[in-house]
């Protein structure tokens, strides 16, 4: 038996504004349709939680009668989620780490999975609070931190750029709140339970009367893109109207209209230079990840 998502941030109908309308993609025209109806369970990196809310409600003004479910966690617990049978329709993820696996297990609609958007990785404080950390490269002079654990994709992140500077030793010597999400993350700093933290860029901006942006991740500290794939995932339980109704909601998430609902929160779109660049990225991401579960 399937296992219904765990939480819930947005559901129901939402009517307000127009009943149809046109957006343009890149290279898709999407159309609303006030007669395509269903149920989409979208699970979705915590880090896009607002973004994602805001495209939900734009979507609806075209499409009035689908009804979007979200489910907001770490890229990591979300895949688990998949995996252990919870209905999914699209997956949303921080890393490729996660939509990888999900597709070496044919989990996911491969020939829909594509990298949309990038995000960089920020060390943050308290809004106004002392520390002597200047950034990456001395964090150990904090007397703690907030940190995302392994299975996280900024915790990895975070791993990696600590492996590559030379101080993951130090860092293990701290005295360090593994959080299980971006968000808690976040919420530690701002509160002031912990001096520091590592985030992304968009968290820190959603919350910048709450915490101050130290340093961005050294240039040659961080050899794995921070990308967000996005991506179908094979619904058993979907009738043809959800199934429809996902194709949809993943047009518009790809749309220039989200694209730009993306940018106003600090998201880069990303384009793959070339196929062979998109290869390499590709290599370079496994091989970084290996190391960072090591």
């Amino acid at each position: 038996m399937k296992k219904k998502i765990l939480a819930v941030l947005t559901a129901g109908i939402l009517t307000t504004g127009l009943m149809t309308g046109t957006v343009f993609a890149a290279d898709t025209e999407v159309k609303g349709d006030e007669n395509l109806k269903g149920e989409v369970y979208a699970f979705i990196a915590a880090s896009l939680s607002n973004s994602m809310e805001e495209i939900q409600k734009d979507f609806n003004e075209l499409y009035p009668n689908v009804t979007i479910y979200y489910s907001a966690d770490s890229s990591g617990t979300l895949q688990t989620q998949i995996e252990e049978g919870a209905r999914c329709d699209l997956f949303f993820s921080a890393a490729d780490k996660q939509m990888d696996a999900l597709t070496e297990e044919k989990l996911t609609k491969e020939d829909t999975v594509k990298d949309l958007l990038e995000n960089k990785v920020v060390l943050i404080r308290p809004k106004d609070g002392e520390t002597k950390v200047t950034g990456f490269e001395n964090i150990t002079d904090a007397e703690n931190m907030a940190l995302a654990g392994e299975d996280v994709p900024v915790g990895q992140y975070a791993r990696e750029i600590f492996n590559n500077l030379g101080i993951m030793d130090d860092v293990n010597k701290m005295e360090i709140n593994e959080c299980k999400n971006v968000t808690d993350v976040l919420a530690a700093v701002s509160e002031g339970s912990n001096e520091v933290g590592v985030v992304y860029a968009t968290d820190a901006a959603s919350v910048t009367d709450k915490v101050d942006i130290i340093a961005e991740a050294p240039a040659d500290s961080l050899k794995t893109p921070v990308l967000y794939p996005v991506g179908l995932i094979e619904d058993k339980e979907a009738s043809e109207d959800d199934t429809r109704a996902a194709e949809a909601f993943l047009d518009y998430v790809e749309s220039d209209a989200a694209i730009k609902v993306f940018e106003d929160y600090g998201f880069t779109a990303y384009e793959a230079e070339d196929s062979e660049d998109a290869t390499e990225a590709s290599a370079d991401n496994t091989e970084a990840e290996d190391s960072t579960s090591k």
